[in-house]
C-alpha cells in the first residue's frame, strides 16, 4: 500500500509547550490523524517527533511505499543526507526515523511550503491549545 504522510511540528517558544501533527493519506482518502502534545520540546524536536509518529503510524497501517511531506526544510534535507544532523538532541530521533524508513520498501521525503500543510499543522495547534493528544 502507498501512502502519504503530511507531518509538521511546533513549538511556542523554543523551547517551550510543543507538539507534532500527522496526517496518512491512501488514494487521497485520511485513513489516519493525530495531534501528539510534546511537553517541553524545541520546534525541530516537535518536526522530527511529528516524523517518528507518522513512520510508525504508516508501519502500522502496513504501508510498503511511503511519501513524507513536510514544511521543515532543514528535516527533509537531514532525512534526504543533503545536510549532516549535528544537534545532539534531535541525533536519536534522526536515527530512529532513518531506522522506521527503512522497514519501508520505499521512502521519499518532499519539502511542502507551509500552506500545502495545513492539515497537520491544525493538529499541530489542537494538541497544544488542549495540551494533550488528540486524534480523530
Amino acid at each position: 500500500m502507498r501512502v502519504t504522510v503530511h507531518i509538521d511540528g511546533g513549538s511556542r517558544g523554543n523551547p517551550g509547550p510543543a507538539a507534532a501533527g500527522v496526517v496518512i493519506t491512501a488514494g487521497g482518502k485520511v485513513i489516519h490523524q493525530a495531534g501528539i502534545f510534546i511537553g517541553t520540546a524545541t520546534n525541530n524536536i516537535a518536526e522530527y517527533s511529528g516524523l517518528v509518529a507518522g513512520l510508525t503510524a504508516a508501519g502500522r497501517l502496513k504501508a510498503t511505499e511511503v511519501e513524507v511531506v513536510s514544511d521543515s526544510e532543514l528535516l527533509v534535507r537531514q532525512m534526504n543526507g543533503d545536510y549532516r544532523v549535528r544537534n545532539e538532541g534531535i541525533k536519536p530521533l534522526y536515527e530512529q526515523a532513518s531506522h522506521l524508513a527503512n522497514g519501508f520498501a520505499h521512502c521519499q521525503f518532499r519539502h511542502v511550503p507551509r500552506e500545502k500543510n495545513i492539515q497537520a499543522d491544525k493538529l499541530v495547534n489542537k494538541a497544544l491549545d488542549l495540551k494533550h493528544d488528540v486524534s480523530h
